[in-house]
């Protein structure tokens, strides 16, 4: 699904990216761990060509995409909820979700509004409010319904519950754990390991642009060394 090798990423003279190397198969969910200003959002935009890399490949099911712009990356089939959600604040909760749905796949989409409406029974109820009319955890939720409404064959989540409410922040995650266990590819940037382990497969650490520590939920587990290491403020 995602092969990325040796990825290197600067903003101007300062570079962040070192040389990442990460792997996703379709269905797997990975998520992508490191302390605040590690590079893992940059890494996240290198993938989606919203940021152009120095060096290194990006291969999306088997096409090296390295470098090509975002649209491109977009119609290759991944679909993006970003950090601090960037939803349009003037159009409604249902004008958020048509403006972004696509079915590159054909056939019948997996995502429709009613598919989106079934998994954020809130989103349905606030169908005609305006995105800024929202609070902080309906915009997220409103966030991952529009990627989802791109029909992604990878979905990646910058951030997902970031400065949400416990309660709201549960819901995310059982939102993705639900869609983990449907088949969907996702790789996710998150602080809360706890949550994360429930669903995902694998996990990759950076510490200042480098990969530090991979392996799966029961690797990690069985070393809480890593999590002291590298995640631990």
């Amino acid at each position: 699904m995602l092969a990325v090798d040796g990825l290197e990423a600067a903003y101007g003279d300062s570079q962040v990216l070192f040389g990442i190397d990460l792997r996703l198969e379709e269905g797997e969910a990975v998520t992508l761990l490191g302390r605040n200003g590690m590079g893992k959002t940059t890494t996240i935009h290198t993938i989606m060509g919203l940021l152009s890399p120095k060096a290194g490949r990006v291969v999306i099911g088997g096409t090296d995409l390295t470098g090509a712009p975002a649209y491109r990356i977009a119609q290759a089939g991944l679909g993006l909820v970003p950090e601090g959600r960037q939803i349009f604040p003037t159009l409604s909760v249902e004008e958020n979700l048509v403006a972004t749905s696509a079915n590159r796949g054909g056939g019948k989409p997996r995502w429709t509004l009613a598919e989106v409406y079934r998994f954020f029974p809130r989103l349905a109820e606030r169908r005609n409010n305006s995105g800024k009319q929202l609070s902080g955890g309906e915009q997220q939720m409103l966030a991952i319904g529009r990627a989802l409404m791109t029909n992604p064959k990878l979905l990646i989540l910058d951030e997902a519950t970031e400065g949400l409410a416990p309660l709201i922040r549960e819901e995310i995650w059982s939102v993705l754990e639900t869609l983990k266990k449907e088949g969907q590819s996702i790789l996710i940037v998150d602080k809360n390991i706890d949550a994360l382990s429930r669903f995902a497969d694998r996990h990759v650490v950076i510490e200042k642009g480098l990969v530090v520590w991979a392996g799966t939920t029961a690797d990690l587990a069985a070393d809480p060394t890593v999590t002291e290491r590298y995640l631990s403020v």
